[in-house]
C-alpha cells in the first residue's frame, strides 16, 4: 500500500498539483542541454573568427554550416531565458497585474528578439 500526495486526476493525467509544473520543468532541462552543447560550440567559433573583423564575421554567419546552429542557438537560449524569467516572476512578484504585466513583457522581448535575430541570421546567410 502505497500513500502519494497525487490526486487521482493527477495521477491518472500525469501532471502535479500545478498541472504545469511538470512539463515546465522538463522544458528548462531539455533547453539547458541543449545549451551545454550549443554555448561551446558558439563561443569557440566565434572566438576563431574575432581576428577577421566585422567582414569575417558576417561571412562565417553566411555559411548555411553556422547559419542554422546559430539560429538554434538563438531560439534555444531565449526560450530558456523566458522559462527562467516566468518561474522568478511567478515566485517573487505577488501582485496579480504586477505579475501579469512582467509576465506578457517577459513574453514579448523574448518574441522580439528571436523574430530580430532570426531575420538578422536570414538576411546575412542569403546575401541581402
Amino acid at each position: 500500500m502505497s500513500e502519494t500526495f497525487r490526486t487521482p486526476l493527477g495521477r491518472v493525467r500525469g501532471a502535479g498539483s500545478a498541472k504545469s509544473g511538470t512539463g515546465h520543468f522538463i522544458a528548462e532541462r531539455a533547453s539547458s542541454v541543449l545549451l551545454a552543447f550549443l554555448t561551446p560550440w558558439f563561443v569557440i567559433s566565434a572566438a576563431m573568427h574575432l581576428p577577421f573583423g566585422y567582414e569575417g564575421a558576417r561571412a562565417w554567419v553566411a555559411d548555411p554550416w553556422v547559419a542554422a546552429p546559430l539560429a538554434v542557438f538563438v531560439l534555444v537560449s531565449l526560450h530558456h531565458m523566458w522559462l527562467g524569467l516566468t518561474v522568478i516572476i511567478e515566485d517573487y512578484i505577488g501582485r496579480p497585474a504586477t505579475k501579469m504585466a512582467l509576465l506578457l513583457l517577459n513574453l514579448s522581448i523574448c518574441i522580439a528578439l528571436a523574430a530580430a535575430s532570426l531575420f538578422a541570421i536570414l538576411r546575412i546567410s542569403i546575401g541581402a
